[in-house]
């Protein structure tokens, strides 16, 4: 269907979308957000692992890093991302905050945001989906960004909406072209695209919604 979209379509209007709930959302999944007139977030699908479900990737000055949110295992085959909860036994989230601090303590707006962002890292969630949403919830208010917002009762396999559960994936089928900005160790790595949506807030502060705005006909 996105194919498709793409193909017919070149400059959408605003529009429904299917998201799936990740953890610090990637940029494209905020580009799609920034410039649609409802998300609906998937909430009945089956867990699937390697994807950004429970994973998000920063700028670190080894380049592209991995921050993974630990997972308790399952005996079940198939179980409910919405049933999925986090394991905290090894202090993910104080590790994931000193790495966040060394990585961006020097960007822009590293200091303007962090505060806001404590409670994803002090705020035990039992679940992964409480705690995709609790990121979601503030990186949307640090955007001033205001969308309407409803959770799918069923899973359908062929929506019948603009269906965007693929930018979950950690290695879409299809590629976008993102415009440059700057980051903290591009002069070591050049440009990373499609990080998670704390690098661009981290050196575009303000001016991350206009950058995600501008990039509304990639979809």
């Amino acid at each position: 269907m996105l194919l498709a979209f793409l193909e017919s379509v070149k400059k959408p209007s605003k529009c429904m979308i299917l998201l799936q709930p990740t953890y610090f959302f990637s940029i494209l999944q905020y580009i799609a957000i920034a410039n649609a007139d409802e998300i609906i977030f998937e909430t009945e699908d089956n867990f699937q692992k390697q994807t950004y479900r429970n994973r998000c990737y920063i700028y670190t000055s080894q380049g592209k890093q991995l921050l993974n949110v630990p997972v308790q295992h399952s005996k079940e085959n198939k179980q409910k991302t919405k049933d999925v909860k986090i394991d905290y036994k090894d202090d993910w989230h104080k590790q994931q905050l000193k790495t966040l601090k060394t990585a961006y303590s020097s960007s822009p707006f590293y200091e303007f945001y962090i505060d806001d962002l404590l409670p994803v890292f002090e705020k035990k969630k039992h679940f992964l989906l409480d705690l995709n949403f609790l990121a979601h919830e503030i990186i949307m208010d640090a955007l001033q960004l205001e969308i309407a917002m409803k959770k799918t009762t069923e899973y359908e396999r062929e929506p019948k909406l603009l269906d965007l559960r693929i930018l979950a994936e950690d290695k879409p089928k299809t590629t976008y072209n993102l415009e440059p900005y700057a980051q903290v160790f591009s002069e070591n790595h050049g440009f990373i695209p499609n990080l998670s949506i704390l690098d661009l807030l981290f050196m575009e502060g303000p001016n991350a919604l206009n950058y995600l705005e501008s990039q509304k006909y990639i979809f």
